[in-house]
């Protein structure tokens, strides 16, 4: 038993046993290296990765192995989602060296922490040969491991303004400037199974985000097609769980077929997210099945007692990757009955498995009933049959042992999902999904800060960890959700002081951007800003797109400029290569039209919401009140005679008030 057993990281307690006599990342570890004068050995990984796991076997549970690290090395642990601040400084570094970084990601340092080395997975004789060249190094050649690790100490401090050319634009925001860059994005596109045109195959949320976006403004059939393509594609590949719900975190082939199993809260957070508003434009049903099963996944396995929600499921049960979610042919037989023959069909189900070693994993590349009909095996009661099947399969797989729990609940993470809860509120109108995302937005508000600050990770009833960037712009984003589904001005007021708390903590005026990490931080090697949207959107992007949206509702001039400010230094990067800043991207679309700021005032506001919310428009603002309020969209706004009315305005200037929702839609269509 090592130190990390005092810990509460899932992924830090799964190495408390480990011969490695393991540091968690702290004061007592660089003190130490410092002292001794060894290179320090920083292992980032997290629960649910099924490398880190197999590293650990291979390599973290041996004896040999562990004495070579524990005689020469300063060994530390990191849980990349408890802290990713460490995380991102050395991922930085790694990349900096040439090395295409993942997990487990493995760094070394000198014993004043600056990075000299790093590595992704390695088989055990690779890795204690590297082990040795690295103690020798570090004993004959520390000049120049030092001298390449002040170059990239160097690299990571400077400004990303500095680092990628980035200045104010003067320009105006134009659809062209948009067409531009879907035209760059699309080049990517794989036309043939939807997603990007590449392998393993991510869901990235913020593409489609933009998708929705431009097409809204456009009506551009080519963006509607790849949308369609690929939220199909998603939703009946492999890298859906067919018979439990809820999306894994990628697919390993091109095809969304296999995935790699581990399920993530922030991947099917925003997923929801994408399918509400895709659902809202097309009513396609397979979407609101999606969410429905999700949601219904959501609160069976991941919501905690105190209403916020675990991070993540394990890829691997009984130590190998996937078999929770896998079938051989005899197993489904025994199950399914008189309904395997045209299950198997369906499913392409076969006795030496359409998968690996005999084992069949459910996936589909069409609608179940446009399979089956092409198929020959539909009947008049096959969707009914096929909802029995799925589930018999569900009942049955809950018998098994089940993948490992991360049961830390993270505030950025928590952020999202009450987002993606309020978009399936909105398009569904489900009352027990706004009833769920309350409670999650109540559970950060009472458990998760103290003080108008956040704290980025909750465990064992405590909440810990000065919280980041990622977990102020989400929960904003949130907050501001919470509000335009409940009318419920706390949440407003809770958005409006964690941003101010982040404006005055995190924003530096000089680049135009918001550091990753707190003034009242920790100190690291370099403070670093996140830019460039990866499978979570940059906490930036999510910053500035809730500072436009909390500017339009609170009128608040500053907000806007700070949103406008960030957007505009981003323009060379959008019109280079769109697909790595496509939440930026979201945001240009909506800065390219008026945005619609929309007062509901009167008994029925809540209804009258609801009713509009059905609709998909992207680019606009909702406010409410039963009585009177003091926002400004509301201020001196009153009902007409007892009846409910509607204002819809643009840039503060208000159209005569209606009573029904289908006159609110002509004034807002015929802008």
């Amino acid at each position: 038993m090592n130190r990390l057993s005092q810990e509460t990281s899932p992924y830090l307690l799964q190495h408390a046993h480990n011969p490695v006599d393991w540091f968690p990342w702290g004061d007592e570890a660089l003190t130490k290296a410092k002292t001794e004068n060894k290179p320090i050995l920083v292992s980032i990984g997290y629960s649910a990765c099924h490398w880190c796991h197999v590293m650990e076997r291979e390599s973290f549970e041996k004896d040999h192995v562990a004495a070579v690290m524990n005689d020469h090395f300063v060994c530390i642990k990191v849980d990349r989602e408890e802290r990713p601040d460490v995380d991102a400084v050395y991922m930085d570094a790694v990349h900096a060296m040439g090395v295409r970084g993942g997990w487990p990601l493995n760094v070394f340092l000198l014993p004043d922490a600056k990075p000299f080395y790093g590595v992704t997975y390695l088989p055990p004789q690779n890795w204690v040969q590297l082990l040795g060249s690295i103690k020798e190094a570090f004993g004959k050649h520390y000049d120049e491991l030092a001298g390449s690790a002040e170059g990239f100490v160097q690299n990571m401090i400077l400004s990303e303004s500095e680092k990628y050319g980035l200045v104010p634009s003067t320009s105006d925001y134009s659809i062209d400037e948009l067409d531009l860059m879907f035209e760059q994005l699309k080049k990517h596109f794989d036309t043939q199974n939807g997603g990007m045109d590449r392998a393993p195959k991510f869901p990235m949320p913020s593409i489609y985000k933009f998708l929705l976006r431009y097409y809204d403004i456009t009506q551009n059939p080519e963006a509607l097609a790849q949308l369609e393509l690929s939220l199909n594609r998603i939703a009946l590949g492999g890298i859906y769980d067919h018979a439990g719900g809820g999306w894994a975190r990628y697919s390993v082939d091109e095809d969304w077929f296999i995935p790699h199993f581990e399920k993530m809260l922030y991947d099917n957070a925003q997923l929801l997210s994408i399918y509400a508003e895709a659902y809202s434009l097309t009513n396609n049903e397979l979407y609101s099945d999606r969410i429905r099963q999700t949601i219904l996944w959501l609160e069976t396995e991941m919501l905690s007692d105190y209403g916020g929600y675990f991070s993540a499921l394990d890829a691997d049960s009984e130590g190998v990757e996937g078999k929770f979610y896998i079938w051989t042919e005899e197993e489904l037989k025994e199950i399914l009955g008189d309904d395997f023959n045209w299950f198997s069909k369906l499913y392409h189900i076969k006795k030496r498995g359409n998968w690996e070693h005999g084992y069949n994993h459910l996936h589909l590349t069409n609608y179940a009933d446009q399979t089956a009909k092409t198929l020959g095996i539909y009947t008049a009661d096959f969707s009914s049959q096929y909802k029995k099947a799925l589930e018999k399969l569900a009942q049955k797989r809950s018998e098994r042992i089940r993948p490992g729990l991360d049961d830390k609940i993270l505030a950025s993470w928590n952020g999202l999902l009450i987002k993606g809860l309020t978009d399936c509120y909105r398009a569904l109108g489900d009352e027990n999904i706004r009833d769920l995302a309350v409670k999650c937005g109540k559970f950060i508000q009472d458990k998760m800060t103290t003080e108008g600050k956040l704290r980025h990770s909750f465990k064992n009833g405590r909440a810990t960890i000065t919280a980041f960037l990622e977990d102020y712009a989400a929960v904003i984003d949130g907050y501001l959700g919470l509000y335009q589904i409940t009318f419920d001005e706390n949440w407003i007021n809770e958005a409006q002081i964690l941003t101010d708390y982040s404006i005055a903590n995190f924003y530096d005026e000089t680049d135009g951007y918001f550091y990753f990490t707190d003034a009242d931080g920790e100190s690291l090697i370099a403070r670093k800003k996140e830019l460039f949207d990866n499978v979570i959107p940059a906490s930036n992007s999510i910053m500035a797109s809730n500072l436009f949206i909390l500017g339009k509702i609170l009128d608040h001039e500053k907000y806007e400029k700070l949103s406008d400010g960030m957007l505009s230094r981003m323009r060379k990067i959008l019109m280079a290569d769109v697909q790595w800043v496509t939440n930026w991207g979201a945001l240009y679309c909506l800065r390219t039209t008026p945005t619609t700021e929309i007062a509901i005032v009167g008994n029925d506001a809540d209804s009258l919401r609801k009713d509009l919310d059905r609709f998909f428009i992207p680019n606009k603002v909702v406010t409410g009140t039963k009585n009177e309020s003091q926002l400004p969209l509301l201020h001196n706004r009153t009902d007409r005679n007892g009846q409910s009315v509607i204002y819809v305005c643009y840039d503060k200037t208000c159209q005569l008030p209606v009573t029904s929702v289908e006159e609110a839609l002509i004034q807002i269509n015929g802008k």
